[in-house]
C-alpha cells in the first residue's frame, strides 16, 4: 500500500541533543537508509535499483559526484546515495486536486522537508498572472506559455537560464545550445555557488580547473591533507577510499572547524571490521583551524618548507620540476620570508607545534593529495587560499605524478560534466567559436549572468524571465529574503522538476512547473532506449541508463523538455534539428564530439565499459596550459578577519539527511541532532563567555556592512566542541544571514563560510 504524504508540516517540537558521534556508517548507515527504501520502493523496484546503482551498466547516483572505484561491489552506493535513489523513484504521485487544495501562498510557508515528501509531479502545472493557484495544463499550452513570454521580451539578456548539477551532459549541452541560439549567455549555474572559486585558482595557477587526481591516486598516495569537508555526509563513498590509502600506508590529516565524525573513524559496511569491529581510524591528525584561516596555515607550511630546503640546499624542493615547469617561483617564497606568525596564530588558531606538526608529514611525504570543499571556497579570500594549495603542492613537485595533486570534491552528481558541456556564463571564444562552425550561428560572445547577478538583475528588474533547468535556486542562494522578493518580481517562472521546492513557491507574475523523468528511471525515444552520460569530480566521463519504470507516463525526459521548448521558442526552420536530438540521444553526442574539447569519438568512448577519462594535461603529462604554458606560483596577501568581540563567526553546514537543499529527514545523528534543524552550534567557551548556555534559544543577527538587518531567529543553541570564536548552523536556513554582495573575491561565490553574527536572546522560542 501506497505511502501518503504528509498533512501536516514539521516543527522542532520534538527536537532532542546527544552526544556527537565519533565514528561514521557502519549498522546505523544501513538501518537508517534501506528499511525506508523497501518500505517505500517495494521489494521487487528496490532490488533493481540498488543492484543497478553506480554499476557499469546502470545509472549514475543522483547525489554527490565522487567517482566509482574500477571494480564495482554488488552494493556500490552509500546511505545518503540509498536515501537519494528512494526520494527520488519512490511511486508517490502529487494528484491533480493538490494544485486547487494548495496555493502558492501557502506552499511559501511550508518546510522544504514537507514539499519534498508530497511526491513525484506528474503532469505540467501553471500559475496564471493574478492567480494563486497551479493548474494542470497540457504539454502544449505550457510550451506555448513559456514561447510566448519569452519571445515577448525586448531582448533575450532579459531571460536567464539556471542550470542544476543533475542535469546530464546531453541535456546540459542541448540547453545551453538553446539558450545560445535564444541569443543570450545568462547560464547561471550551482558551480556558481560552489565551486567557482576552484575553476578561478586552478585555471590561473595549472590551466585547468579540474581535480588533477584519479581515484586509483588516493590509495598511491603518502599523505593526504583533507580540507574544509565533511565526507561522512556529503560525499560518503569517499571514506572507502581513504580507508583502502590507510591499509596501504597513507597518512591522513584532517583540517576543518568542525571534528567529523567521518574522519575520525570508519565503520565500513563491506568488511567485518566495520560490523563487529572498531573500524578504521582516519586521521592521523586534527587541526581544529578558525574559519577562513586556511590561507594563513597553507602559508605557513609553505615558509617551513622553504625554510627546510634553507636548512639544507638542495635536498628539500623539487628543483628540477619548479626549473622546467614552473613560474613566479622567487616572487613567491621573497613575500612568504615576510609571513608574520603571530598573524597566523591569529588566523588559524592553531598553536606552531601543531602547524611544525603537519609540515612535518609534508616533508616526510613523496607523493602528496590535497582535497577541499566547501569549507575553502565560500569565503572573500577562497581564490586566493586554493592559490595557495596549488603553491604548497609545486613545492615539492606534487602535480603530475601518482599519489599526487590537487583534488576538489565536486558536490553535485554531474555539475562539472555540465560545465564541460558548455553551461557557464563566460565560456571561452574557442568554444563559441567551435559552436559556431557546427550549428551555423554565431552565439552571443558577451559574458552573461552569474547567480548572484541573476537575483541582482531580478531584484533591479532587468531580468524577466527565469528558466531552471532543475535545482532549488530561491533556497541554496544566499541572502533569502533578498532572492525570494527578486524571483517574484519576474514576469515568467519556468521550473523543470521532478518534486517540488521553494522555489516553486516564489515565482514571478505567470510560472510553469514541467515534470521530468529521474535518472533512474527508463527513458524511451523514437528510436528506443536512450542512455545519458555524466563526469564525476575525476573527470571521469561514464554512461548512465535508467532501469525503473517511470513513476509517469506523462513526465518527460530533460532532452524531451528542452527540444520541445527550443522548437516552441525557436520557430520551425531553425538551423539546429532539435527534433533529431530529441529521437536519438547518439545525435547529440555526436555534435558534443566536434564542440567540447576532449570529447571526440563520444559516442564509441562512452560506449566502453566504464566509459573514459578525459584528458587532464597537468595530471597526464606535466603541461601546463596557464598564459604562461607554466604552472604559476601565485603572491597572495594574507587577510584575517577581525571578529569584534562579542561576536563570532558563522557557517553554515548540512546535516547529515539532506543532500543541498532536499531534506530527506530531520536528523544529524553524526552531530547528535534528532528531529529538528533549528539549532547553532557554539563552542562551550565561546558560550560562558557570551553568557549564554546549552539549550537556550537565541536570534542570530547577522553584521554585514550594508547595515541590513538580517536575522534567524529562534535557534537552539547547542554546546559543541567547534573551534573557538567559530559557529555552525543548517543549510540552507543560515543563508538568510549571507548577504547578496557578500562573495568570493573574483568568483562571486556566496561567502557562506565566515559571516560575522551576534547572538540575542530569542523573543520567542
Amino acid at each position: 500500500m501506497a505511502r501518503k504524504p504528509p498533512v501536516h508540516d514539521v516543527t522542532d517540537a520534538a527536537l532532542s541533543v546527544t552526544p556527537p558521534e565519533r565514528s561514521a556508517v557502519g549498522i546505523p548507515s544501513v538501518v537508517g537508509s534501506m528499511p525506508a527504501a523497501f518500505s517505500r520502493l517495494g521489494a521487487v523496484r528496490s532490488a533493481t535499483a540498488f543492484l543497478n546503482m553506480n554499476q557499469k551498466d546502470g545509472f549514475d547516483c543522483m547525489s554527490c559526484a565522487w567517482p566509482d572505484p574500477p571494480e564495482r561491489k554488488v552494493a556500490e552506493f552509500c546511505e545518503n546515495g540509498a536515501k537519494a535513489l528512494t526520494w527520488e523513484a519512490e511511486p508517490l504521485r502529487i494528484p491533480a486536486e493538490f494544485w486547487a487544495e494548495h496555493g502558492v501562498s501557502e506552499l511559501r510557508e511550508r518546510t522544504e522537508y514537507w514539499l519534498g515528501q508530497q511526491g513525484r509531479l506528474v503532469e505540467p502545472v501553471y500559475k496564471p498572472a493574478g492567480s494563486d493557484h497551479y493548474r494542470p495544463v497540457s504539454w502544449e499550452e505550457a510550451f506555448g506559455v513559456v514561447a510566448r513570454e519569452l519571445k515577448a521580451l525586448d531582448s533575450p539578456d532579459q531571460a536567464t537560464f539556471y542550470t542544476s548539477g543533475r542535469t546530464s551532459n546531453e541535456a546540459a549541452f542541448v540547453y545551453q545550445l538553446f539558450v545560445r541560439a535564444f541569443g543570450t549567455n545568462n547560464l547561471p549555474d550551482c558551480s556558481n555557488m560552489c565551486h567557482e572559486s576552484t575553476g578561478a585558482a586552478m585555471k590561473e595557477t595549472i590551466g585547468v580547473g579540474k581535480s588533477a587526481v584519479s581515484y586509483e591516486d588516493f590509495a598511491k598516495s603518502d599523505l593526504i591533507i583533507v580540507m574544509g569537508q565533511n565526507p561522512g555526509t556529503c560525499h560518503p563513498r569517499m571514506l572507502t577510499a581513504l580507508e583502502e590509502a590507510k591499509f596501504a600506508g597513507a597518512q591522513i590529516v584532517a583540517v576543518n572547524p568542525l571534528p567529523e565524525a567521518g574522519l575520525i573513524n570508519f565503520k565500513n559496511p563491506q568488511r567485518p571490521r566495520g560490523i563487529i569491529g572498531h573500524g578504521t581510524d582516519l586521521a592521523d591528525q586534527f587541526l581544529q583551524i578558525r574559519l577562513a584561516g586556511d590561507m594563513a596555515l597553507l602559508q605557513a607550511v609553505s615558509k617551513r618548507v622553504l625554510a627546510a630546503e634553507a636548512e639544507a640546499p638542495g635536498t628539500v624542493l623539487d628543483h628540477g620540476f619548479i626549473r622546467e615547469h614552473c613560474q613566479g617561483f622567487e616572487e613567491f617564497a621573497s613575500h612568504l620570508r615576510g609571513l608574520d606568525d603571530e598573524e597566523v596564530r591569529l588566523a588559524t588558531g592553531l598553536t606552531d607545534a601543531e602547524i611544525d606538526e603537519l609540515a612535518g608529514r609534508y616533508l616526510a611525504a613523496e607523493r602528496v593529495i590535497i582535497t577541499w570543499a566547501m569549507g575553502l571556497t565560500q569565503h572573500k579570500k577562497a581564490v586566493p587560499t586554493i592559490k595557495e594549495v596549488i603553491n604548497l603542492l609545486l613545492l615539492r613537485g606534487n602535480i603530475g605524478r601518482p599519489g599526487a595533486g590537487p583534488s576538489p570534491i565536486r558536490g553535485h552528481s554531474n555539475v562539472q560534466g555540465d560545465r564541460t558541456m558548455g553551461i557557464w556564463e563566460k565560456m571561452p571564444s574557442s568554444f563559441l567559436d567551435a559552436v559556431q562552425r557546427e550549428f551555423g550561428f554565431d552565439p552571443p560572445r558577451r559574458d552573461g549572468l552569474d547567480a548572484v547577478q541573476s537575483i541582482e538583475a531580478l531584484r533591479d528588474g532587468k531580468v524577466r524571465a527565469f528558466v531552471a533547468l532543475g535545482g532549488n535556486l530561491v533556497s541554496a542562494i544566499s541572502d533569502t529574503a533578498v532572492a525570494e522578493k527578486a524571483l517574484g518580481r519576474a514576469r515568467l517562472s519556468v521550473s523543470i522538476s521532478t518534486k517540488l521546492n521553494r522555489s516553486h513557491a516564489f515565482v514571478g507574475e505567470e510560472a510553469i512547473i514541467l515534470p521530468t523523468l529521474g535518472r533512474s528511471e527508463i527513458d524511451v525515444q523514437q528510436s528506443g532506449r536512450q542512455f545519458v552520460s555524466v563526469e564525476d569530480t575525476v573527470c571521469a566521463v561514464r554512461p548512465s541508463a535508467g532501469k525503473l519504470a517511470p513513476v509517469s507516463e506523462n513526465a518527460l525526459s530533460e532532452v524531451s523538455i528542452i527540444t520541445r521548448l527550443a522548437r516552441a521558442v525557436l520557430g520551425p526552420g531553425h538551423a539546429v534539428d532539435w527534433a533529431g536530438f530529441e529521437r536519438d540521444y547518439d545525435a547529440i553526442r555526436e555534435h558534443i564530439s566536434r564542440v567540447c574539447p576532449g570529447c571526440e569519438d563520444y559516442n564509441a568512448r562512452i560506449r566502453r565499459p566504464g566509459g573514459f577519462v578525459l584528458a587532464h594535461p597537468p595530471r597526464d603529462e606535466r603541461r601546463f596550459p596557464t598564459q604562461a604554458g607554466k604552472a604559476m606560483f601565485t603572491v597572495n596577501s594574507l587577510e584575517t578577519i577581525r571578529v569584534p568581540a562579542g561576536r563570532l563567526l558563522l557557517q553554515s553546514v548540512r546535516s547529515h539527511d539532506q543532500f543541498n537543499t532536499t531534506m530527506y529527514g530531520l536528523d544529524d545523528r553524526y552531530r547528535g541532532i534528532h528531529k529538528g534543524r533549528h539549532v547553532l552550534f557554539v563552542n562551550p567557551d565561546d558560550l560562558a563567555e557570551l553568557g549564554f548556555v546549552d539549550g537556550e534559544h537565541v536570534d542570530v543577527h547577522s553584521e554585514a556592512d550594508d547595515g541590513a538587518d538580517r536575522t534567524l531567529p529562534g535557534l537552539r543553541i547547542v554546546s559543541y566542541p567547534t573551534a573557538r570564536g567559530c559557529a555552525a548552523a543548517y543549510f540552507p536556513e543560515a543563508n538568510v544571514l549571507v548577504p547578496l554582495g557578500a562573495t568570493a573575491e573574483v568568483s562571486n561565490t556566496p561567502a557562506s563560510k565566515s559571516v560575522v553574527v551576534r547572538l540575542e536572546r530569542a523573543l520567542k522560542a
